[in-house]
């Protein structure tokens, strides 16, 4: 569906609103004025402020220009920071240590579908139609008024999610919406698989550009997409329109055991990283994914041992095998459990009563007796070695209760037996 230009405006007046202005803030909206020039609150902070959600972040759109804001703002002695953001528009400046982005607003005079080349205005309206979809095109006056050019009042109050005008066009502009479509899907839609067929279509004509995205760009918005609404629901929606084959998802992944995980794993918040596990089959498709994503190691770690324990974890005194996989000695080329990875697998398992335990438990720390065993006459070397692989395995026969002494007497009672 095409949207024509059509000014709204409406009247926010909420305390979230007055809770934004800082001083510092007030003093940049007086500077703008007293140079004569336009600032508002622009795109997700007011999508978030209409929502009556406080807003993380809030970035402000001008029609100064870069060149224009230096001038007065160093007239002003404002100290200007991160200076790379010029060429797009953007300057960031500094009052009694809060930071704003000021952003010219701008055209899309040429893009390739990953970056753009910008030419400044003055037209609120043009700078709305280059941005991806109604609910962020968004702007919003210090006296409350919020300015909608495209429908996007609407569509919040409906909690419908579209694209600003032409769904292609704004896609080719930067394909990464394709995925930010889904994650807001996730976030503000009340219908779990309510897709307007044209918006489908456009993806499905567009997917391929998403081959040209850094990985890194796309595991962000596909960590976002796990873990809002409608997971399962909009990975298989990804699968359908062709987007898996362009964004790390595996070739054949496992949509019925993402599923499963899902239902008994959602009161347990699983990591977005713990959900992707369930679509991958082996260690070969959490390589190819680490290869397209450019996932840290922690997060491939994960991945990894997901894959490896899911099948191994037992049935029976779980607790305990939890409690001892902390101080297994794994081979390198493994993932080392740890505790935070261990209650990602039990989310995965949508074990909630062996979790609380768990989490309940302070893992001890094995004593460090190395030095003290040299001191009673323990030869350091392979026997050091060998008696210190022993008396953690009593330490873990006691379930970790013996201390420093028991294990030290402990010692040398087998020292004479070790070669």
């Amino acid at each position: 569906m095409n949207y024509k230009a059509n000014l709204v405006t409406q009247k926010l007046e909420t305390s979230l609103f007055q809770d934004i202005f800082t001083p510092q803030l007030s003093r940049l909206i007086d500077i703008f004025k007293k140079h004569n020039y336009e600032l508002r609150i622009a795109g997700g902070a007011v999508r978030d402020l209409l929502l009556n959600m406080s807003p993380h972040d809030i970035d402000f759109a001008t029609t100064a220009t870069p060149d224009q804001m230096k001038e007065f703002l160093k007239a002003e002695d404002i100290r200007m920071i991160n200076l790379k953001g010029e060429k797009h528009g953007t300057i960031t400046c500094r009052i009694d240590e809060e930071n704003f982005e000021v952003t010219t607003l701008r055209i899309d005079v040429e893009t390739d579908g990953r970056h753009a080349e910008v030419q400044f205005t003055t037209d609120w309206q043009l700078d709305a139609l280059r941005r991806d979809l109604t609910i962020n095109q968004l702007f919003l006056g210090f006296d409350g008024t919020v300015y909608d050019y495209y429908n996007g009042i609407n569509d919040l109050r409906e909690k419908k999610v579209r694209f600003v005008g032409d769904a292609g066009e704004r896609i080719r502009e930067d394909y990464l919406r394709i995925l930010r479509y889904f994650r807001f899907y996730g976030r503000i839609s009340e219908v779990e698989n309510n897709h307007e067929a044209e918006t489908l279509m456009a993806i499905k004509e567009n997917v391929s550009g998403l081959s040209n995205i850094s990985g890194e760009r796309i595991w962000v918005e596909l960590k976002k997409i796990l873990d809002g609404k409608y997971a399962t629901s909009l990975v298989k929606v990804i699968y359908d329109t062709g987007v898996s084959t362009h964004t790390g998802f595996p070739q054949n992944g496992n949509l019925k055991e993402l599923d499963i995980v899902y239902e008994r794993s959602k009161d347990l918040k699983p990591s977005p990283i713990t959900l992707y596990s369930a679509l991958l089959s082996d260690e070969e498709d959490a390589a190819e994914a680490k290869n397209r994503l450019k996932m840290s190691n922690e997060e491939l770690g994960l991945i990894r041992f997901i894959i490896k324990y899911r099948t191994l974890l037992p049935d029976e005194n779980r607790l305990t095998w939890c409690q001892d996989s902390i101080y297994l000695e794994v081979p390198k080329k493994e993932t080392k459990p740890t505790v935070e990875r261990v209650k990602e697998l039990l989310k995965y398992m949508g074990d909630s009563e062996t979790l609380k335990s768990f989490s309940d438990w302070t893992p001890p720390k094995f004593p460090n007796l190395g030095h003290k065993l040299l001191e009673r006459g323990v030869k350091s070397g392979p026997t050091l070695g060998k008696i210190l692989i022993q008396l953690k395995e009593k330490w873990k026969e006691s379930r970790y209760l013996y201390g420093e002494e028991e294990l030290l007497e402990y010692a040398m009672k087998i020292k004479d037996k070790i070669k």
